[in-house]
């Protein structure tokens, strides 16, 4: 879930060309172009690189871009006040890198820091207004059980969807608040039924064909479009994640009622 550019502008990572196949939407072989007769099953490209330079190319339309920004811990470089501005800034950039009618979807948890709170929905709906982007929904995932006190992070999470010109008609709205984060291939994971819940609301109530994560970790929002037949493209940092992100199947998920919040 890495991919942030030194302090300087400097980047020091070897730089692999974006190769999946599905930059052109009216590509007649791309598996995701519903004209294709083969009706071939979804595909996902791993990419081991930065994520924010990814992003500066843009995204091709019907991709929505659904990702977890790294936390300031994860780049103490920059110190708490530069991370702030830094990923304010990413998350702008993730935002205009959608076409106007696709998505742009956040899962991010608040951090505490010498004894103030760090309200990282507040920042996220910053970019997002930097952006001229509009937010759809505002979504609460509980991590642990309601009523449990934690210390550090929060007993809960954001997710926050946003687009440019995309609206939502009061009849297709979905659960406001989750119950858990599910299965957790690492320890900053997406948990897997919050990528699941995502990943519907694209199957049904967007026109999305492929899911792009430029800080893309383990791949668990990957492996979690492809299940609803989604095509997935992962940037990440980490060449050992990016690896595991290529290969990640999850498991089946649990019957309703069969899994505590974790």
């Amino acid at each position: 879930m890495t991919g942030v550019p030194r302090p300087g502008g400097e980047r020091n990572w070897p730089r692999v060309p974006y190769t999946g196949g599905l930059s052109d939407p009216a590509d007649p072989a791309d598996p995701a172009d519903p004209a294709d007769p083969a009706g071939r099953a979804p595909v996902r490209s791993v990419h081991h690189g930065d994520g924010v330079a990814f992003l500066a190319a843009g995204l091709a339309t019907d991709h929505a871009l659904v990702t977890s920004l790294p936390d300031h811990s994860e780049v103490p470089d920059l110190g708490v006040d530069g991370w702030r501005r830094w990923f304010t800034a990413t998350v702008a950039l993730a935002c205009r890198a959608v076409a106007d009618d696709d998505v742009a979807i956040f899962f991010q948890t608040d951090v505490k820091h010498d004894g103030r709170w760090i309200d990282k929905g507040h920042l996220v709906h910053a970019g997002a207004d930097a952006a001229d982007s509009h937010l759809l929904w505002h979504k609460i995932v509980c991590r642990v059980a309601p009523g449990t006190i934690t210390f550090g992070r929060p007993a809960f999470a954001h997710l926050l969807c946003a687009s440019r010109r995309l609206r939502l008609a009061p009849g297709r709205s979905t659960a406001d608040v989750l119950p858990g984060l599910g299965e957790m291939p690492w320890s900053r994971a997406m948990g897997a039924d919050v990528c699941r819940a995502v990943a519907r609301f694209l199957v049904e109530h967007t026109a999305t064909r492929a899911v792009v994560d430029p800080f893309c970790g383990a791949g668990t929002m990957l492996a979690a479009a492809n299940e609803v037949g989604l095509d997935a493209i992962g940037v990440e940092l980490s060449r050992r994640r990016a690896a595991r992100a290529r290969r990640l199947v999850l498991a089946p998920a649990p019957a309703a009622g069969g899994q505590k919040p974790r």
